[in-house]
């Protein structure tokens, strides 16, 4: 008779309590979405859909405005109390200040305290634009059918957001020590521009162009939304060369080499936690080499 070790009970309660855990946050998560349906008079319409970590809740909804997108997210009260970087919990409502870029248009927005929970709950409720992600994950497998009108539209929307002046997440790009710890080098960042800094595959919708989660919108450093764009593209060749021709001008500048090995790094980080990015994490590699060694000349 095989008997199991004291280590084997402890993993199995440890993974008792952390499947509760979450069975529980999805329950309130759920009961937080019904809140804001409440609150804004909405009758959610569709499935909900969950974000990253169960951090946010979102679904279809009709109310007096008509058919639109219901988002709650929920944060730790020390986030979104700490100024460093506490800019995300306003960022959609921010967002509404920007122009000439093909987002939803934000309705309605509030907030409360969940102070049982030491957190913070917002709802958003913004309309819905036409069409659908691109990829179902961050990274793109399959090669979306997108018109010439849809790339035309992402440069026209990535320029005019470029130019749009803020000072949200006015320190950000400061990655030397992840840059560091994940290709060894150290990195520079010299030019800043606003960005919407969660550009990937997941977030952009087709075959009429469209920018979703506008939570970590603000400065960054030059190229970076282009970069992100192009390095989750990597595992479908011919959508990966698409971008860069049609981002040419930034990714072979100097900027546009340090933004992609800022996001390398950050994608690489990603990948020791989350197995979905294993595959996109070995061809990022070969990928950044030569970006490196680039860097490290100059």
């Amino acid at each position: 008779m095989t008997h199991g070790t004291a280590g084997d009970a402890t993993e199995e309660t440890t993974n008792m309590d952390t499947d509760q855990a979450e069975s529980d946050l999805r329950r309130w998560m759920l009961r937080n979405l019904d809140r804001a349906a409440e609150l804004f008079g909405l009758i959610v319409t569709g499935e909900p859909q969950w974000g990253w970590w169960l951090r946010s809740i979102s679904a279809p909804a009709r109310g007096p405005d008509g058919a639109c997108w219901l988002r709650v997210g929920a944060e730790h009260e020390r986030w979104v109390t700490d100024a460093r970087v506490s800019d995300f919990w306003i960022g959609i409502s921010d967002s509404a200040a920007i122009t000439g870029v093909s987002k939803p248009i934000v309705l309605h927005s509030t907030e409360w305290a969940e102070p049982d929970r030491r957190r913070r709950v917002r709802a958003d409720v913004m309309a819905l634009l036409p069409g659908r992600p691109c990829s179902p994950t961050d990274v793109l497998r399959s090669a979306p059918d997108l018109p010439d009108a849809w790339w035309t539209d992402l440069r026209r929307s990535l320029d005019a957001l470029r130019s749009h002046p803020t000072t949200r997440f006015a320190e950000r790009g400061q990655s030397g020590d992840r840059v560091r710890d994940m290709l060894g080098i150290e990195l520079h960042i010299d030019q800043f521009e606003t960005v919407h800094g969660d550009l990937h595959w997941n977030n952009v919708l087709g075959p009429e162009f469209g920018l979703l989660d506008w939570e970590m919108w603000g400065r960054g450093p030059a190229g970076m939304d282009a970069a992100s764009l192009y390095l989750h593209a990597l595992l479908v060749p011919d959508i990966a060369g698409r971008v860069h021709n049609m981002f040419a001008d930034v990714l072979d500048s100097p900027a546009g080499r340090a933004a992609q090995i800022h996001v390398a790094a950050a994608v690489l980080d990603r990948a020791r936690r989350e197995p979905d990015y294993a595959d996109l994490a070995n061809v990022l590699r070969e990928h950044v080499r030569p970006l490196m060694d680039t860097a490290v000349q100059n």
